[in-house]
């Protein structure tokens, strides 16, 4: 039981000290951030639409 004091105090220490560095991100990096994003999910989007359309075309010869 004493383990699982220690354990749960550090955790918590480590979050206190994320929190003292993290800070809000100003509005051009988080735009930098969504266009990174939204261009990654359309990205894996597009794999996933040529993938399926392969998919059919090879059962259809089939």
């Amino acid at each position: 039981m004493n383990l699982n004091k220690e354990s749960m105090a550090s955790f918590i220490k480590q979050c206190q000290r994320v929190l003292r560095v993290s800070r809000k991100p100003d509005r051009e990096e988080f735009m930098n951030v969504a266009k990174v994003t939204g261009i990654g999910i359309i990205i894996v989007g597009v794999i996933g639409f040529v993938i399926t359309i392969i998919g059919q075309l090879i059962q259809g010869t089939g």
